[in-house]
C-alpha cells in the first residue's frame, strides 16, 4: 500500500509590490512578503498584445507556494485601470510600458527650479491618466526655492491657476519647509497612487518625509545640465502616508501609447465642450476650417500654452500611430492591399 499523494499546496492572493523584470515582490493577503515568478505563458500573451511585461505592481495575482519559499504566479486578477506610456527605445512606438496598475490617484510631481517645471510632460501625464480614467494632480515641489524670487512666485502662481481651473489638485510642498505635506500626506491615504516625474524633482525626498523610515534613495541635481540621476531603479509600492504609493524611476519622456490623432482632443478637459462644435468630425484641431477648438482659442477660451502642448503632442502622436500602423500592416497586411511591401522601421 502506497502513501497517499501529498495534497497541491493551497493558492495564496497578494499585491505585486515590486517588479525587477523576471523576479516579482508579492504581499500576500495575510501580510506576507514573498519572491515570486511568472509562468511562461503569460510572458507569451504579452509579446501578443505588444507590451513589455505582462505585470506591474498594482497588479492583484494568485500563486503558489514552492518549497524554495519562492512563489509561482499562476493567475493575474482582471485589471481595474492601469497608467501606461509608450515604452523607450526602437521598438517603443509600436510597445506599452504599464507603470503601474489598479491606481486610484495620479501624481505628477514638478519641482519649481532644478529641474524647472516642465508643461509638455505635465500635459502628457495629464492625458495618459484621463485615457484610463484615473483621477490625477500636480505636485509643485521644492516650494522652498521660491522665497524671494517674485518672478518665479507669479510663475508658479500662473501653472496653479491654470491647472486648478481645469480641476486637477494642486500641492505646492517643501521637504525643507514642510509647507504642504500634510495635505500630500492626506491625499495619499487610503489610496492607491502612482507618483512620477522626471528625475531630480524630488518625489522619492517627498515619500521620505511623510513616511519616516522608510529610507528611499536620493541624489542631488548634476550642476551642469540641471537633471537628477535615477535614483529608483524598479518601480516598486511602498505602504507610505496611509495609502499605497508607487514610486517609479525618473521619466524624460512620458510617451503617450496607442492613440490616433483625431483622439487627442478629447483628453484635453478644456477642449471637451467645444468638440462637438466642429466642422469634421475627425478635425484634429490643428489646420481644419471650421475648427471651434481654434476659435476657442482665439478668443481666449483655451490658453495658449495648453493648445501650443497640444501641438506639440499632436506630432508625436501622429508619428507614434503612423510607425503602430506599419507594424500592424507587417503583421496582417494592408487592408486596402495585402501583397503591397511596408518599408521596414530603422
Amino acid at each position: 500500500m502506497t502513501d497517499a499523494a501529498e495534497p497541491s499546496p493551497a493558492p495564496v492572493r497578494g499585491l505585486v509590490i515590486r517588479s525587477t523584470g523576471s523576479w516579482y515582490d508579492v504581499r500576500t493577503d495575510d501580510g506576507e512578503t514573498v519572491r515570486a515568478r511568472l509562468r511562461g505563458r503569460f510572458r507569451l500573451d504579452a509579446i501578443e498584445i505588444d507590451e513589455t511585461n505582462p505585470l506591474a505592481v498594482g497588479d492583484r495575482v494568485v500563486l503558489t507556494m514552492g518549497d524554495d519559499e519562492a512563489g509561482m504566479i499562476t493567475a493575474i486578477e482582471p485589471r481595474e485601470n492601469q497608467l501606461s506610456r509608450r515604452a523607450p527605445g526602437k521598438r517603443g512606438a509600436v510597445r506599452e510600458h504599464v507603470i503601474v496598475a489598479n491606481v486610484d490617484r495620479a501624481w505628477c510631481v514638478q519641482s519649481t527650479f532644478g529641474p524647472k517645471v516642465n508643461p509638455g510632460f505635465v500635459d502628457r501625464f495629464l492625458v495618459a491618466a484621463e485615457t484610463r480614467h484615473i483621477p490625477a494632480g500636480l505636485v509643485l515641489n521644492k516650494a522652498d526655492l521660491l522665497e524671494g524670487n517674485e518672478r518665479a512666485q507669479e510663475a508658479m502662481a500662473f501653472w496653479q491657476e491654470l491647472y486648478e481651473g481645469l480641476g486637477y489638485p494642486v500641492l505646492l510642498t517643501s521637504v525643507v519647509t514642510g509647507r504642504g505635506l500634510e495635505a500630500f500626506r492626506a491625499a495619499l491615504a487610503d489610496a492607491v497612487s502612482v507618483v512620477s516625474g522626471p528625475s531630480g524633482v524630488g518625489k522619492s525626498s517627498l515619500l521620505n518625509a511623510i513616511e519616516p523610515g522608510l529610507g528611499l534613495r536620493t541624489s542631488e541635481i548634476g550642476e551642469k545640465t540641471q537633471k537628477g540621476r535615477h535614483t529608483t531603479t524598479f518601480a516598486t509600492l511602498h505602504q507610505a502616508g496611509g495609502g499605497w504609493v508607487a514610486d517609479t524611476p525618473g521619466i524624460r519622456e512620458f510617451g503617450l501609447w496607442d492613440m490616433a490623432p483625431q483622439e487627442l482632443g478629447g483628453y484635453f478637459v478644456e477642449f471637451q465642450p467645444f468638440l462637438p462644435d466642429c466642422r469634421f468630425p475627425d478635425c484634429t484641431h490643428a489646420h481644419e476650417p471650421g475648427c471651434a477648438v481654434q476659435a476657442a482659442v482665439d478668443e481666449d477660451e483655451i490658453t495658449p500654452e495648453r493648445y501650443g502642448s497640444y501641438l506639440a503632442m499632436l506630432e508625436t502622436v501622429e508619428e507614434s500611430h503612423r510607425l503602430s500602423t506599419e507594424a500592424r500592416w507587417r503583421t496582417l497586411g494592408r487592408p486596402d492591399d495585402p501583397d503591397e511591401p511596408v518599408e521596414e522601421i530603422e
